[in-house]
């Protein structure tokens, strides 16, 4: 074999094993974005105005789906989940009431957890319509009761569309406001 042929044949190597360490790359990256879409993180937008003033329409937020793996939802966390009558289309809303406990919203928009008074620094306005929870709901071992900060203009565990939520059913926690820009921020729960 002469120079030229090895030469050739090197380059040809090179091409080969640079176009293999690409598609290597390449698909690498793709398994990673999506082991972390699937069990870390996803990105979600805000449609409508059911959680003003904490979101807004158009907020694009980071879903913490990890954290939940470690220890149960908490009294007001900021949660996700599918709303189960139409495909691809999320919920996010605060959790009220845990699982095991009572909820009953009185004539005046109060909430009760158990006959206590729910103190809370959200949602503010009086409850109109409190749905379903005019009379007491006992949640099951599983479940959790979930409004909007927007109380009169969301619909939540109040009606019967949506519902308790079961606890299954909750992707993730909001984590992060990456958009608006100038909004960026890590979202407050407690």
């Amino acid at each position: 074999m002469n120079d030229s042929m090895k030469q050739q044949t090197n380059e040809e190597q090179s091409l080969a094993h640079e176009v293999l360490t690409t598609l290597i790359y390449i698909v690498a990256v793709f398994a990673i974005s999506f082991l972390i879409i699937t069990f870390v993180g996803q990105r979600s937008c805000v449609n409508g105005s059911s959680m003003e003033p904490t979101l807004s329409d158009g907020d694009n937020l980071i879903v913490d789906k990890i954290s939940y793996r470690f220890h149960d939802p908490e009294r007001f966390d900021i949660i996700i989940f599918p709303y189960k009558y139409e495909q691809n289309t999320y919920y996010i809303k605060r959790i009220i009431g845990l699982p095991g406990e009572t909820v009953w919203i009185n004539e005046a928009g109060e909430i009760y957890i158990n006959g206590v008074l729910l103190q809370e620094n959200y949602g503010m306005e009086t409850i109109s319509d409190a749905g379903l929870a005019s009379t007491p709901i006992e949640l099951g071992d599983d479940e959790y009761f979930v409004l909007g900060d927007n109380r009169n203009n969301s619909t939540d565990s109040r009606f019967e569309v949506v519902g308790p939520i079961q606890r299954e059913d909750i992707v993730g926690k909001a984590w992060v406001r990456i958009y608006p820009f100038n909004k960026m921020t890590v979202i407050k729960h407690q």
